[in-house]
């Protein structure tokens, strides 16, 4: 018994006819006829009525058909199984980032991947949120780690889109030691007011959660030195460039030379999310990929 015959047998019950089940397995008719003669056969009993001017099954057949079926199913099952496993062994991923937080650990989550699938290409792009979001929207990147303070993209990520939120951590103010910010442990948003700040550059979710906590309190801030990546933000603060406004870990390596001020009123806060497609992406490598990733990065809720 072979799959080809249990094929023939499930087009021409599905087809009632022979011809028909013929042109739709793009084969001649005879051998259709041929391949059901010999399963026929093979079970010692008939399995189509062919006495009429349509082909019925007859009572074996009924009984053959779901099995048939069911073979042909997990045939299919084993042929998809390998597809996978090879696309596994040969595959390339993307992960779009805004930055790569060392709270996050990124160098160790993408070695882990890269040890249990040695073979497969793994490429890490940076850009702006709604760059990342659209390249995930696209299906041209498997995975984005967002900056999901930016505004418009907090409360509004499109319905098919998920989202793990893997930082939330307030955002505070970093001085030199020997800066005459106001005395204490904390600095008002209104305290900010003419100060010249140090921020990520427009386009983050931290400089437009500063903007609007100042929008809010009255005023526009006074960016005067602008860095990509939070943990430059610090080292300057550190050289008296003026005030960082930074995620709290971001202060690590150059803390001892900082005096950190906690913001009030409101409080503002640092959130990152990975983000992808709802219904996961085209490649079994990049399914692996998200999986991987959630699972090594922290999960704080939506």
């Amino acid at each position: 018994m072979e799959l080809r015959q249990l094929e023939y047998f499930v087009a021409v019950a599905e087809e009632a006819g022979f011809t028909r089940a013929a042109a739709r397995l793009h084969v001649a008719q005879p051998g259709v006829s041929a391949q059901i003669r010999q399963l026929e056969r093979e079970l010692g009993e008939p399995l189509f009525d062919r006495s009429g001017r349509t082909v019925r099954l007859t009572a074996v057949g009924e009984a053959v058909l779901p099995y048939a079926r069911a073979a042909l199913a997990a045939a299919g099952g084993m042929r998809q199984a390998v597809d996978e496993l090879t696309g596994l062994l040969s595959g390339h991923v993307v992960m779009g980032s805004v930055s790569a937080p060392s709270v996050l650990g990124l160098p160790g989550m993408l070695a882990d991947f890269h040890e249990r699938y040695p073979s497969v290409e793994i490429s890490l792009v940076f850009n702006d949120p709604v760059t990342l979001l659209d390249g995930v929207l696209g299906g041209r990147l498997d995975l984005g780690l967002l900056d999901l303070g930016l505004l418009g993209l907090g409360a509004g990520l499109p319905p098919d889109v998920e989202v793990q939120v893997v930082v939330d951590q307030p955002l505070v103010a970093a001085v030199r030691r020997d800066n005459e910010a106001p005395s204490g442990t904390s600095i008002a948003v209104a305290g900010l007011e003419g100060r010249p700040l140090i921020s990520l550059p427009p386009g983050t979710g931290l400089r437009a959660t500063l903007e609007d906590a100042c929008a809010r309190a009255g005023f526009a801030p006074h960016v005067a030195f602008e860095a990509g990546e939070p943990l430059v933000l610090g080292r300057l603060a550190a050289r008296g460039l003026g005030m960082a406004i930074l995620p709290e870990s971001a202060v690590a390596g150059v803390e001892s030379e900082l005096r950190v001020l906690a913001l009030t009123g409101p409080p503002m806060r640092a959130r990152m999310g990975l983000v992808w497609r709802a219904s996961g992406p085209r490649s079994p490598a990049g399914r692996a990929f998200v999986e991987h990733a959630r699972h090594h990065l922290p999960d704080l809720g939506g």
